[in-house]
């Protein structure tokens, strides 16, 4: 099977990849095709988010397994048409955390044949700027607000300064 995926970049102008790959390949060779699609080099770290259609941000899918028994998820452990069943599923794409750059991925074709050269690039709108935008992320409400709906849980935290020192501890 070879699925079209389309990767649009979250910046004000268009600017969009569609790549063919095999069904059969990882979301780490997805990765590392959209970023080479956008001229990224692949070496930061990155993660796959599940998603709704609606674009709501859901489980991780980091490109290491970072836990300390080695028995959390991984890019390595998903295949494409084992995660992206349909045509019109959907993942959310963050790549570079310190950078932020992130991309809507979308799948617009699956078709039922083989071929030899994959992953490619077929289709190229736009280019990407040369930095990332700003993220701004913002509260649903003040902490004042929070502190309201949660019985005060901020009064806990007044008192931070007050710490005894922890050379008196005996650990």
């Amino acid at each position: 099977m070879i699925y079209k995926i389309r990767a649009i970049l979250d910046v004000k102008k268009d600017v969009i990849r569609d790549v063919l790959i095999d069904g059969s390949n990882n979301l780490e060779t997805l990765h590392a095709s959209i970023a080479n699609a956008f001229g990224f080099n692949g070496q930061e770290m990155a993660s796959f988010y599940r998603t709704d259609q609606d674009w709501n941000q859901g489980e991780e899918i980091p490109l290491f397994d970072m836990s300390e028994d080695g028995d959390s998820t991984s890019m390595q452990n998903f295949i494409l048409k084992d995660t992206l069943i349909k045509e019109g599923d959907k993942l959310i794409y963050v790549y570079d955390f310190m950078a932020m750059w992130t991309f809507f991925i979308e799948v617009s074709e699956i078709k039922d044949t083989t071929e030899e050269t994959l992953p490619k690039i077929v289709f190229s709108f736009g280019d990407a700027p040369e930095a990332a935008p700003e993220k701004e992320f913002t509260a649903e409400f003040s902490l004042d607000e929070f502190d309201q709906e949660n019985d005060g849980l901020n009064d806990a935290f007044d008192d931070m300064n007050n710490f005894e020192n922890i050379d008196d501890y005996d650990i």
